[in-house]
């Protein structure tokens, strides 16, 4: 389904001959292109989705930046002014009927106020420090699984397992669970391509699971978030069950899609930029850190694995780029856009692992800034650096056409990664 041009209101954009078709499978593949044409041409564009739902692109860095940090923008999709046909289209399906809609990701302070402070406790980077020696574990089990064969899948044996494990760990689900967790997952990232309803099937799985988990918490804690929760909720302040079995799945959502994506575009881009790869391998075997922390953060900046920031809805008449937004129309922040906006970066496609000026927004900015930043840098460290040590002539083993996007509208990565090395 190609955007279309209503509402734009740029002149020259008519000139600029016409708009490359928007959420193609060719666009999902590079969509750079494309929106280095917004960019120039209509930096703020209405179009209308694939789900049927209109909404506004913010594609300028300056303008997201803006309305990224805007509280007339809200996170309640009760301000959607949404025409039928639209109805429970802008979140996660399934998350409405299994009563998952107080968390983060779709609320306002003060409500978010008081729930981020209560889950902030959880990713200090003092807290994450500690998990460091569990994600360094984790990483080599499962490089251990395949490294004797030459060959893997690096999403489904290596990038999708890790965060998976990691973030149950993290939210204190018993390790014999945390296979049913990979399998719900595996489900709701397939966007379409596994069978109908199953996200909302895996919701609902999730959220039955969740609301046991809690109660044998609450009898038993332990020292993990949601024993956490449970605890600030029992001291008075005021956490409902619901909410809390809707922050700890958003936050297993939200911790571990964008990590898979993350460690799989990043080791895909290292591997489709030998240079800037070879720099990385020498600086690791020097035992040097500095690159490989700038090195992650310009992977994100490059082709990070959010895609699209999360729905906003305006609450009131507003003006981004100088284009009127009404109330109740969504509006979608295009990270991938911003941190390839030339007036802010210098040669924006270029991967640059040593670039310093980097305030890419692949977390966020404002108060929705993203919580689990901490976490998802020490995951991609631990895991790139692991796998460029271990399997040093690690290689694709797959054309770059060959190799498929998952459909979606705000996050962006691999269906598959194969890749050849010498056995270890």
């Amino acid at each position: 389904m190609t955007g279309t041009t209503d509402g734009c209101p740029y002149e020259n954009a008519a000139a600029a001959g016409p708009q490359p078709p928007l959420f193609t499978w060719e666009f999902a593949s590079d969509p750079y292109p494309a929106y280095a044409w917004l960019r120039e041409h209509a930096p703020v564009h209405r179009t209308r989705l694939p789900s049927g739902v209109e909404a506004w692109l913010v594609t300028r860095y300056a303008d997201a930046r803006q309305a990224l940090a805007d509280q007339r923008l809200s996170k309640n999709p009760e301000h959607h002014d949404e025409p039928s046909h639209a109805k429970g289209k802008t979140g996660i399906p399934g998350e409405r009927k299994a009563e998952l809609m107080t968390h983060l990701l779709n609320i306002d302070p003060p409500d978010h106020t008081r729930l981020r402070r209560l889950v902030s406790k959880a990713f200090t980077p003092r807290r994450v420090a500690q998990f460091a020696p569990r994600v360094q574990e984790l990483t080599d089990q499962l490089i251990d699984r395949f490294a004797a064969k030459g060959e893997a899948d690096l999403i489904h044996e290596f990038a999708f397992p890790l965060p998976i494990y990691a973030i149950c760990d993290l939210l204190g689900v018993p390790r014999e669970d945390q296979d049913d967790f990979r399998d719900w997952a595996g489900m709701m990232i397939r966007h379409g391509g596994g069978p109908r309803g199953g996200v909302a099937r895996s919701v609902k799985k999730m959220r039955g699971y969740l609301a046991e988990l809690i109660h044998r918490k609450r009898l038993d804690p332990g020292d993990d978030l949601i024993s956490g929760l449970i605890k600030a909720s029992d001291h008075g302040e005021h956490l409902t069950e619901n909410e809390a079995a809707a922050m700890a799945f958003i936050l297993l959502f939200a911790g571990f899609e964008t990590t898979v994506n993350l460690i799989g575009n990043g080791t895909y881009q290292l591997l489709r930029h030998p240079g800037q790869r070879e720099r990385l391998q020498k600086s690791l075997a020097a035992g040097e850190t500095d690159l490989l922390e700038t090195g992650v953060e310009e992977l994100l900046r490059y082709d990070g694995p959010v895609e699209l920031a999360t729905w906003r809805f305006a609450t009131e008449p507003l003006s981004i780029g100088g284009q009127d937004i009404a109330a109740g129309d969504p509006v979608l922040v295009v990270l991938a856009a911003a941190d390839r906006d030339p007036d802010r970066f210098t040669d924006p496609d270029t991967l640059d692992l040593a670039r310093r000026d980097n305030q890419h927004l692949g977390y966020g900015h404002g108060i929705h800034y993203c919580l689990g930043a901490p976490l998802a840098r020490l995951e991609a460290q631990s895991a790139i650096a692991t796998l460029l040590r271990r399997l040093p002539d690690l290689r694709l083993a797959a054309e770059p056409t060959d190799l498929r996007w998952r459909g979606g509208l705000i996050m962006r990565g691999l269906r598959t990664l194969p890749v050849e090395f010498t056995p270890e």
